[in-house]
Formats: C-alpha cells, structure tokens, sequence
C-alpha cells in the first residue's frame, strides 16, 4: 500500500538517519551514587532505528553521524558495524585530554517505585560540531535512499546541527526519499541555548519538510508549539487527547502524512501499560494495549518508530503497521540495552496476539 506516501520500491539503502551516537553507562538498578561497575550500551535515537531494522527487520540501513578515532569512538564504531549499519562519519580528531568526545549519558534502570535517572556529559561533543557541508549527499543519495530519518535531540545539540537536518532533508526530498522526524523535546538539551522558543523556531523549519512525524502530546505542545485539545483523556492509553491535535498539525505542516506516538501509563518503573496509534492519511489506527514488565525502558519509542516505519516501507496496512510498532516496541523493554534483539517472527507473532509461553 501506498498511503499519501511516495515510497520509492528499491535502493542501495532502504533507510538512512542522521543523528549523533552516544554510548549509554547502565549501572543496573544500582544508583550511580552507589555503583562500582556499569554495562555500556551504544545508541541515539536515529541510529537506534537504524540499527533495529537492520538487525530485526532485515533492512538495508545506514548512519550519517560524526565518530571521533579513539577508543570510545572504536567501540561505538564497534557496535555499529555488529548492527550491520553502513557507516558515513565526519571524523574528529581527539586531543587527549578534553575533545572532541563522544557524549555520554547515564542512567540506571530505576527498581519499583524508583524511577530511572537520567543524565549527560555531552561536553564539547563532536556531534555538536556537525554543520552544513559536512555530508555529501549527493554521492550518499546516488544509489538510491528510500526513507530519511533525523530527530529532536540531534537539533537540540548546537545551532548548526538543525541547519544539517535541514539541509539532509532538502537533499532527501530530492532524491525522492520519505522523510521522518522523531520531535523527542529534551528540556535539558534546549535550554543550554534558548529554551523552548527556540526550540520551536528550529524544529518548526525543519517538519516544513517532513512526511512522516513521531512524538507524543508533550512533544506536539514544546517542540512545535501546536496547543493542546481541550478533550479530556480517560487515560493514558486514550489516543483522543494526541488525535485531537492533529488537525492543527497538519493544517500548520500539509506534507505531514503520518503522524504517530506510543501510549504508556507507567504503574512502576518495572509494570507499565503500553499501546501506540498513529495518524494515516487522514484516519487514526490504534494498537491493541498490553501490561509490559519493563527490563529496560531506554529505547522503547525508537522501538515503536521502527516497526512503524518497517510495516510502511513493506507495504503493509496502516493497521498492521502501528500493530508491528507495536509490538517491537513491547519486546524491545524486555532486553538490555537500546537496541532490538527481537527476531522478525517474534515480532509478528506478538503483533498477532502471541502469548509468552515457551517456544520449543
């Protein structure tokens, strides 16, 4: 199926985002201020989705990013290719002592009635410096990209990276790709530089060339300044507070075709009801709704995106679409880690109803 969406059949790349990576430090359940040893995890919101359809949904992906060579940088560069995501890096070369960095964030997972806390070193971060003319797009587009891919957090990091995604879309666009942005607001992030008025100003002239948007209520409010409905949701799991705004977004942004979000009522850190619904082509589709035992939270929303994403590149139906979002997006909280471990058959089949009993 089609949608209002253009989607090109074929290309050397079916996916492609732009974004920065960082490496995540996961104490565990273990508080920060008590921890003596953490996992690490590689991610950022665009090369997540990168990576989980690459990894589970057998899709052709690709990273516009910058990496810095030192050790930090390899072992990102490391997990990159374990994804079996191609790379195209502005490379930066470190001093030694303080840069440029990759960034880091940290976060335990939180336990119960103890949240997560999360929180950054993203000082003098290469992907900061990213800027207009750092990318060919023009050999990066030559083979052929089907879909392009950036987000909030990546605008939110310097005056010049939302002038990069700006101009990779413009490139994007004229390769004949769908384009896609994930508003993913981070307050932190936007008022070292100007704050929320800021931050609108900037993602505003970056969804004027948007297809495909992802973000929540909040999002929709902070990032585009779209105001609030005054319907009255029963629940977090209510769409009808998220669907009653989309008429203003679409009406300030015509190119938006699809727009999307998940629904999570968070009962404990670990106990979490979980649904999404998304806006296609002028109707509302919404998931089934499941009571999730949340491992890992961190990544949850890039889950969603991505099987979203993978279901409208397929040719799916826009239901069985939100349905595969879904569902990876559930499977996605049950592992360590940002990232998918989730197969394609245990995403389908959960997307269908299956159940968690033993598979032999």
């Amino acid at each position: 199926m089609k949608y209002g969406l253009n989607i090109r059949k074929e290309g050397a790349l079916d996916f492609l985002a732009l974004g920065a990576i960082i490496h995540r430090l996961d104490p565990g359940i273990v508080p920060f201020r008590k921890a003596s040893e953490c996992l690490i995890h590689v991610s950022g919101g665009e090369f997540n989705c990168a990576a989980n359809l690459s990894d589970c949904f057998r899709m052709k992906t690709g990273i516009a990013t910058a990496m810095v060579d030192y050790p930090i940088g390899d072992l990102i560069a490391e997990r990159v290719r374990a994804m079996g995501v191609q790379a195209f890096y502005k490379r930066f070369a470190h001093n030694g002592v303080s840069g440029p960095n990759m960034a880091t964030v940290y976060s335990d997972r939180g336990q119960g009635v103890r949240p997560p806390v999360v929180f950054y070193n993203r000082a003098n971060e290469a992907a900061a410096l990213l800027k207009p003319r750092d990318f060919d797009w023009k050999t990066i587009f030559g083979g052929g990209v089907r879909w392009f891919h950036s987000g909030g957090i990546f605008a939110s990091l310097s005056e010049t990276t939302g002038e990069l995604i700006i101009e990779g879309m413009k490139a994007a666009r004229k390769a004949g790709a769908v384009v896609s942005f994930d508003l993913n607001y981070r307050a932190k992030l936007w008022n070292l530089w100007g704050g929320p008025g800021r931050a609108q100003a900037v993602i505003r002239r970056i969804v004027e060339n948007v297809d495909v948007l992802v973000g929540n209520e909040e999002d929709l409010q902070m990032g585009l300044g779209i105001p609030g409905p005054k319907v009255a949701a029963k629940s977090k799991l209510d769409p009808s507070a998220f669907v009653g705004m989309i008429d203003k977004v679409v009406k300030k942004f015509p190119k938006v075709t699809v727009v999307a979000t998940t629904l999570r009522e968070v009962h404990s850190t670990n106990r979490h009801s979980w649904a999404a619904v998304a806006w296609i082509d002028g109707q509302a589709y919404a998931s089934p709704a499941c009571e999730l035992d949340v491992y890992d939270r961190v990544g949850g929303g890039d889950g969603f995106a991505s099987g979203l994403f993978y279901g409208l590149l397929a040719g799916e139906t826009p239901q069985e679409s939100v349905n595969i979002g879904w569902a990876h997006g559930a499977l996605l909280t049950t592992f360590p880690g940002d990232t998918t471990m989730a197969t394609l058959d245990q995403v389908r089949a959960f997307a269908q109803g299956g159940s968690a009993r033993i598979q032999r």
